[in-house]
C-alpha cells in the first residue's frame, strides 16, 4: 500500500493542477493562444490523473478474500499504468493536434499579457507541487542516485507525480518562450510548435511512467540488500546447511512475498525443523516489516537440483507438454 506522505504528494498536486487548469483556460480564452490551451489540457489531464492515482490507492487497500488471496496491492501498479496511457494518449495526443492545427492555420495571437501574467501564477503553483514531491521522493531514495531510486522504487504514486510535475514545469517554459516569440516576432505559428514540443514532452513522460509501471505490474523482487539480509538471517542457523532458492516478489509498495528453499542437516529432527522455520519467519518479518508474506520449504540441495532441470527441460522442450 502506497504511505501518508504518497497521498500528501497526490493531493497538493491535485490542488495545485486545478488553480492552474482555471487560470490557463481562461488566458486560452483571451489570447487564443494554442500553447496556452495544450497547457490547461495538460492540467486537467494531471488532475485525472491524480485522482486516478488517490482511487488506485484506496483500491489497492482492500483485503485479501477467496478470489485474490494475497490481496490487491498490485492495482495501484495497474491505475499508474493507465495514467501513462492518458497522458500519451489525452495530454500529448491534444497538444500535439492543436499544435499542428495552429501551424497550419496560423492566428494572430491577442493581449499576450494575459498569458504571461497566468503562466507565472501557473509556475508558482506548480514550482510548490513540484518541491513536495521532489523533497518526499529525495526522502524515500536516501543514498542511491535519482536514476537508481527510480528504477528501484516500489512506490510508483511519488515518481508518478514528480514526472508529471517536471513536464509541467518544462511544458510552461516552453509555452512562455513560445508565446512570446509568436508575440515579439509577430509570427503566431510559434506557439503551434510549443504546442508540438509540449506534447512531445508528455509522450516522453507517458513512455518512461509506462515503462517503469510495467516492470512492476509484471512483478519486481525486493532490493538487493533486503534479499542480502534475509540471506544472513537465514544462514545464521547452524541446522541449515544452505539455501537452495531465495524468491521475493512486490505485491505491492510495502507488501513482499518472500518464497525460501533451505536445505537442513539430515541430523535435524522435525520437531527442531519447525522450530527453525517459526523462529526464522519471526525473525525476517522483525528485521523486514514489508515482508507480509513468508513460505519455506525444507529440501536437499541435490533434489531441488533435480527438480529445476526437470522444470527447465519441461520449459524448453514442447514435446514434454504432449499426450503420448
Amino acid at each position: 500500500m502506497a504511505s501518508t506522505a504518497s497521498k500528501k504528494v497526490i493531493f497538493a498536486a491535485l490542488i495545485g493542477n486545478g488553480l492552474i487548469a482555471v487560470t490557463k483556460f481562461f488566458a486560452s480564452v483571451m489570447t487564443g493562444s494554442s500553447a496556452m490551451l495544450s497547457e490547461a489540457i495538460h492540467s486537467v489531464v494531471d488532475m485525472g490523473n491524480q485522482g486516478l492515482l488517490l482511487f488506485g490507492i484506496k483500491r489497492s487497500r482492500r483485503p485479501p478474500d477467496d478470489s485474490h488471496p494475497f490481496g490487491y496491492g498490485m492495482e495501484l501498479y495497474f491505475w499508474t499504468f493507465v495514467v501513462a496511457i492518458l497522458i500519451f494518449a489525452v495530454g500529448a495526443g491534444v497538444s500535439v493536434y492543436e499544435g499542428i492545427h495552429r501551424i497550419n492555420h496560423p492566428e494572430p495571437m491577442t493581449r499576450p499579457f494575459i498569458n504571461y501574467i497566468v503562466l507565472g501564477l501557473a509556475m508558482v503553483f506548480e514550482g510548490i507541487a513540484w518541491i513536495i514531491a521532489f523533497k518526499e521522493f529525495d526522502k524515500q531514495r536516501g543514498a542511491l542516485s535519482f536514476v537508481q531510486a527510480i528504477r528501484l522504487s516500489k512506490d510508483p504514486t511519488v515518481f508518478t507525480v514528480l514526472f508529471e510535475d517536471s513536464a509541467a514545469m518544462l511544458g510552461l517554459i516552453i509555452a512562455m518562450i513560445g508565446v512570446a516569440a509568436a508575440s515579439h516576432l509577430d509570427m503566431p505559428v510559434l506557439d503551434g510548435v510549443a504546442s508540438v514540443l509540449i506534447g512531445v514532452i508528455l509522450a516522453a513522460t507517458a513512455a518512461l511512467l509506462a515503462y517503469e509501471s510495467k516492470s512492476l505490474l509484471i512483478g519486481e523482487r525486493a532490493r538487493v540488500d533486503v534479499i542480502r539480509g534475509i540471506r544472513e538471517i537465514v544462514l545464521q542457523y547452524n541446522e541449515i546447511i544452505t539455501v537452495n532458492e531465495l524468491l521475493t516478489m512486490h505485491l505491492g509498495p510495502n507488501d513482499i512475498l518472500l518464497n525460501l528453499s533451505v536445505d537442513f542437516d539430515d541430523g535435524v529432527s522435525s520437531e527442531r525443523v519447525e522450530e527453525v522455520i517459526s523462529d526464522m519467519e519471526q525473525q525476517i518479518k522483525t528485521a523486514y516489516g514489508n515482508v507480509s508474506r513468508v513460505f519455506i520449504e525444507a529440501q536437499s540441495w541435490q533434489r531441488h537440483r533435480q527438480d529445476r532441470h526437470a522444470s527447465t527441460s519441461a520449459a524448453t522442450d514442447p514435446t514434454s507438454a504432449e499426450p503420448e
